[in-house]
């Protein structure tokens, strides 16, 4: 039902293809239908009225050459009377005035139907019907019919005037034109209603064309929406031989040899996240033997020869090196592979990093500035890994003092965020805890990466006394609590690391594991699972 609606305002946009198809469609049938329609009005007006017209004009012609030239010059009133009445009587239907001088020298005005006079008559076409013109080669005649067509009472008509050649009365018609001008009333609606129709045909023509033409492009955007989505199964029916078949075909062919590359990188990647998760845990076995011995070793380290004495250091702190590298390996890998949880718990977050750094012996190398009373229910282990990476990795780049503020939602907006803008305060109900150190900074080419596992600042110190892993591991347990770790320089020098932390990560812990038991993952050493990382500084 939401997929029908959303079909259908689709097809409503404004933008939308369908919608711009079906007005392109009907503008190009309605200005074909209204340019044909009026050329064929006016073609069909000017062939009605001209027939009518010359009907008419040429009986009066005739009509009046043969009553009113047969009589006298100077006839009298009756006779003119009865002339305007036989005119009339004809099939052509028009009215009759007649002007003639009477044998006193007074002018007598007959009419067929008292409704017309010669007032009704335009002043310009009684003058050019007065008018005598000298005869000649071309002129053959000093007096010619005229005609011109008036309004009178609301009605069309034609008038026509001539005045009889060799002496005699003057005459005038009066024609009705309203039978044309209904004829031509109905031709327009029926042109109308024609247009009308061609406009609702072409908008169906359109809607039918837009829907075959576009019925394939919208079922390529779904299938690309649920490729895109990670179905990589997905694939489109194909029927017939057109440019929109060959696109389906295309489309079909990119999703098989994606479907086929992303199952060769994802068994790529599995066997490689499993090898690294079975090395780590092969080599844990060896490790913990080799670990027994050399703390055997560093115990009897005074009594050993000089000469023996700096290899055994050397393999101890090798061995440490090495036991760290294996566990956050295997951190990684519980990372990679989705197995990380959360085992929450209700924590005091000043007790939680008083503890983190009492356990390092950072006491005197860190200023804690946390109010007491702040809780927040999050893994309390996960936490301790990335407050023991982040001062960690303070105390060796930066050098002591590293200051540690916490801070809550209300607190931490009255602070001046390093790099921050306006209105970029932490959200509702958030954690923010800022580790500062005193040192040069982080290079700008450098903050990009200082997150990157392995990353190495420069090429020319490939061998650092840490993992590499500390500061991915600790954004990787800030992500599965919902939160996040950015890195910048303060104004006054120095690098400052910021970690925001929702204060109940509770929606993102699995309903069995929302307790206050321990997970059985083994935590990392006590410097914080690589804290010492060489990440640009």
């Amino acid at each position: 039902m939401s997929g029908s609606r959303d079909r259908i305002a689709g097809s409503l946009r404004l933008t939308s293809l369908r919608l711009r198809l079906v007005v392109v469609f009907a503008l190009v049938a309605l200005t074909a239908a209204v340019t044909v329609s009026g050329i064929a009005y006016w073609i069909n007006r000017d062939a009605v009225l001209t027939r009518a017209q010359n009907a008419a004009l040429n009986d009066f012609r005739e009509s009046l050459g043969d009553n009113a030239g047969a009589m006298p010059r100077r006839p009298p009133c009756d006779a003119l009377r009865d002339t305007a009445g036989a005119m009339a009587n004809t099939t052509q239907r028009y009215e009759v005035v007649l002007i003639g001088e009477q044998a006193d020298g007074s002018r007598c005005e007959a009419v067929s139907d008292p409704e017309f006079t010669l007032e009704d008559v335009p002043g310009a076409l009684r003058s050019a019907v007065a008018e005598k013109r000298p005869v000649d080669a071309v002129n053959k005649a000093p007096y010619h019919l005229y005609w011109q067509r008036i309004t009178v009472g609301g009605e069309p008509y034609l008038v026509g005037g001539a005045t009889v050649i060799g002496g005699g009365p003057t005459g005038y018609m009066f024609k009705s034109l309203a039978p044309e001008r209904d004829d031509l009333s109905s031709l327009a609606w029926s042109l109308g209603i024609a247009t009308a129709l061609a406009l609702v045909g072409s908008a169906l023509l359109a809607q039918a064309a837009a829907t075959t033409v576009l019925r394939p492009v919208q079922q390529l955007g779904e299938a690309a929406r649920r490729l895109g989505e990670g179905k990589l199964e997905t694939r489109l029916r194909v029927s017939g031989k057109d440019e929109l078949a060959e696109l389906s075909r295309t489309f079909n062919r990119t999703a098989e040899a994606l479907e086929q590359r992303v199952a060769e990188l994802s068994a790529r990647e599995e066997s490689s996240r499993r090898f690294v998760a079975d090395m780590s845990h092969e080599l844990r076995t060896p490790l913990t033997a080799i670990t027994a011995v050399t703390e055997v070793l560093e115990d009897e380290i005074d009594s050993l020869d000089p000469m023996i004495a700096p290899a055994v250091t050397l393999v101890v702190s090798e061995t440490r090196r090495l036991n760290d590298l294996v566990e956050n390996l295997m951190e990684v890998t519980r990372f990679d592979a989705g197995t990380a949880r959360l085992v929450l718990d209700d924590v005091d977050v000043a007790d939680q990093v008083t503890a983190c750094i009492d356990a390092r012996a950072w006491l005197d190398a860190v200023e804690l500035d946390a109010d007491r009373g702040i809780t927040a229910r999050l893994d309390p282990r996960r936490l301790d890994v990335i407050l023991a990476n982040l001062i960690g990795n303070a105390l060796k780049h930066g050098g002591s003092p590293v200051r540690v503020s916490v801070r809550t939602r209300e607190s931490a907006a009255k602070d001046e965020e390093p790099g921050g803008k306006p209105g970029e305060g932490p959200g509702e109900d958030e954690l923010v805890i800022r580790v500062a150190d005193r040192g040069p900074g982080i290079p700008e080419d450098v903050l990009p990466h200082v997150f990157d596992r392995f990353y190495k600042a420069s090429a020319s110190r490939p061998r650092s006394e840490g993992s590499g892993l500390g500061l991915s591991i600790a954004m990787e347990n800030a992500h599965i609590h919902g939160g996040s770790i950015t890195a910048g320089n303060a104004p006054e020098g120095g690098a400052v690391f910021t970690l925001r932390l929702p204060r109940d990560a509770s929606h993102l812990a699995p309903e069995q594991d929302r307790d206050t038991n321990r997970d059985t993952d083994t935590a990392p050493g006590p410097d914080g699972g690589g804290a010492h990382r060489e990440d640009g500084r």
